[in-house]
């Protein structure tokens, strides 16, 4: 009897001693819980607020409603800092500076291509002038500078016969001269027909003055582009009758000043 009770107190003891094991570890758990919990909920206020600042921002922008609910887990990128003002405005200033040296680069280069062509026309002048006085050809052509351009006038009876639109032989050497100057420019030829008042006959071969001059700038212009081969792109012609006189049509003298054709180099 006395053994078996001995035995049983000893067992005893030993039960009561495992507990004690079993609490220390929960206890371990417990702080190791509780330390993990505390590190997780730390929260760093600087980007808290850089957050704030930006989710108040888009929701500011946007017009749409988050619907309440559940929602599922996600990851929120790293929030950029705000721009300064002054680096906004600075930029600001760049570009206009960028953009004023652009317009200023455009408005030079335009003067000195207007500048270049005012010069190239005037050599122009000077050289049909000279081609002009050369050939003692004063009579019937003549050379000015207008708001236009460069004018060169050809009297009517030294390119064609009465009424008529073909050209004469003798017109050829003239046509050719300005021929081989019209290329060097770049710019447009205007070649305009002029009549006088005095209505067309009735077996003319054209119905009236409008027709007449039309044919006759039309002669002058195929001239360049079908004898000389120029290009078709820089010419027009036109046509005035006698809507353009450059004298009283109340003389012959007068009226033969107003028959015409004027080849026209446009500024």
């Amino acid at each position: 009897m006395s053994r078996r009770s001995k035995k049983h107190k000893h067992e005893g003891h030993g039960s009561s001693e495992r507990w004690l094991i079993t609490y220390s570890d929960l206890i371990t758990l417990l702080l190791v819980f509780f330390i993990v919990m505390y590190s997780m909920s730390k929260v760093d206020m600087e980007k808290y607020a850089q957050l704030s600042q930006s989710l108040q921002f888009s929701f500011n922008k946007s017009d749409s409603m988050i619907p309440q609910g559940g929602g599922g887990s996600g990851v929120i990128g790293e929030v950029s800092p705000k721009t300064d003002d002054k680096d906004k405005d600075k930029d600001k200033d760049n570009v206009g500076v960028g953009d004023k040296d652009k317009t200023d680069a455009m408005e030079q280069a335009e003067k000195a291509a207007l500048l270049l062509k005012e010069q190239e026309l005037q050599d122009l002048l000077q050289k049909i002038t000279k081609y002009i006085d050369d050939n003692n050809l004063e009579a019937t052509v003549s050379a000015v500078d207008t708001t236009r351009g460069i004018a060169v006038t050809l009297k009517d009876y030294f390119l064609f016969d009465l009424a008529k639109a073909d050209l004469k032989s003798g017109a050829f050497p003239v046509l050719d001269k300005l021929g081989s100057l019209i290329p060097t420019l770049n710019a447009e030829i205007s070649i305009e027909g002029h009549t006088d008042n005095l209505p067309l006959s009735s077996g003319a071969a054209y119905k009236d003055n409008w027709r007449l001059s039309s044919e006759r700038s039309l002669s002058v212009l195929r001239y360049f582009t079908e004898q000389k081969n120029l290009s078709r792109d820089v010419f027009q012609s036109v046509a005035y009758a006698d809507t353009m006189p450059i004298a009283a049509n109340d003389s012959e003298a007068n009226r033969q000043k107003n028959r015409r054709v004027e080849i026209v180099v446009l500024r």
